[in-house]
């Protein structure tokens, strides 16, 4: 890879859109997003029975749908296990995209964003490639190109053991890459400037095959984003592990060969079920990540705003990578701590990711994240050009 000192502001990504204004993930969020000033936007994406991709946080749709409420769907209410948890509820692979639009979008966390409540019922779920024409809409309407920063939810899941549910039963294995899928959309909807996208992820392997396979035989080389959950060690969640990892470990796959020399700058020198993102956030890691498929690390705010995890920021940049984190929300909850205990405020969260040179961060309230970017002066930062 080379590089070059370039002239940039940190990122504005409108997380799910402007999720602390509308319901998430629905064109009228990201459409908001965009208005206030959003760089790229983020729709995570799941698939329908049919294989169209649609924008959804989580496959189960319950949680931010009126799903539970159709008495033609109660049938279709199940248990999966998802990433090694028990979920129960309605899964969008089970449906077809003809139900799914007959479903309306209700608020995640009322309880947290009562105002967002009058929007319930009123948003439909939106396809990828309705996302796509959003963006190019408003690019062409505001004069300024407008990016996408698609996630590919639960890939593992999807690609390898996820199953549909029909007539009471798990049977039909679902083996979709949404790599692949997210991809060839890409192609089709003539959305392939590498300059405006980021693709992501949580697990690793996904990437890797991406990287390596997938988009050279299509043609296409976009910048790809590793992201981190928490790297606080010992291992105790599914936010603190790649499941990928734990999957390949626990099916005996050949690990060397899926994830090659990475499994090397693990200290622990193997890939098992204790594998952690704090295992994965040495230097060593780091390099082999810049140096062998992804354009920079997307990681968790509390990740780099305690001191004993500030090096990730230093070491992600000496890799050659860049470094995006995740979520500044607005509402009191979510704020984290100054040293004598007391809250900071979003702004103030803003202001200190910069000056500890973070080169994007993903938002709930754009506009915000705007006017502390834009009372920034330029800053020289090192960002990636050509290929890996």
């Amino acid at each position: 890879m080379s590089y070059t000192n370039v002239i940039r502001k940190p990122l504005v990504i409108a997380h799910r859109g402007a999720s602390a204004f509308r319901p998430e993930h629905t064109l009228e969020a990201y459409e908001l997003a965009i208005e206030l000033g959003a760089n790229f936007i983020e729709p995570d994406l799941v698939l329908t029975r049919d294989k169209v991709l649609i924008a959804r946080h989580e496959n189960e749709l319950s949680e931010t749908t009126n799903i539970a409420e159709i008495a033609n769907f109660t049938d279709r209410k199940t248990t999966k296990m998802i990433d090694g948890n028990a979920v129960t509820g309605w899964f969008a692979e089970d449906f077809t995209l003809a139900e799914v639009k007959t479903l309306r979008v209700k608020e995640r966390i009322p309880h947290i964003r009562p105002e967002n409540r009058q929007f319930d019922g009123l948003f439909q779920i939106p396809t990828f490639r309705e996302i796509i024409t959003l963006v190019k809409q408003k690019s062409q309407q505001l004069g300024c190109k407008i990016g996408i920063y698609p996630e590919t939810k639960h890939p593992t899941f999807f690609a390898k053991e996820g199953r549909f549910y029909t007539g009471n039963k798990h049977n039909k294995l679902i083996n979709i890459c949404l790599g692949e899928l997210l991809i060839n959309t890409l192609i089709a909807e003539n959305f392939t400037d590498p300059d405006y996208i980021f693709v992501q992820s949580f697990e690793f392997q996904n990437l890797i095959e991406l990287k390596t396979k997938i988009m050279p035989r299509l043609g296409v080389d976009f910048p790809l984003i590793q992201l981190y959950g928490s790297t606080i060690l010992p291992t105790e969640n599914s936010f603190q592990s790649p499941y990928d990892i734990i999957y390949n470990a626990q099916k005996n796959e050949d690990i060397l060969t899926i994830y090659g020399d990475l499994v090397k700058t693990n200290p622990r020198g193997i890939f098992d079920r204790l594998t952690g993102y704090g295992h994965l956030s040495n230097l060593d890691t780091l390099q082999y990540i810049s140096n062998t498929y992804a354009s920079g690390i997307g990681v968790w705010k509390n990740s780099i705003l305690t001191p004993v995890s500030r090096s990730l920021i230093h070491n992600a940049h000496q890799a050659g990578l860049l470094l995006h984190c995740y979520t500044l929300r607005p509402e009191e909850t979510y704020l984290s701590l100054k040293p004598d205990g007391t809250l900071q405020t979003i702004r103030e969260e803003i202001e200190q990711l910069i000056n500890m040179g973070v080169d994007g961060f993903f938002c709930d309230d754009p506009a915000i994240c705007r006017q502390v970017v834009d009372a920034i002066p330029l800053r020289e930062r090192q960002k990636a050009k050509g290929n890996h």
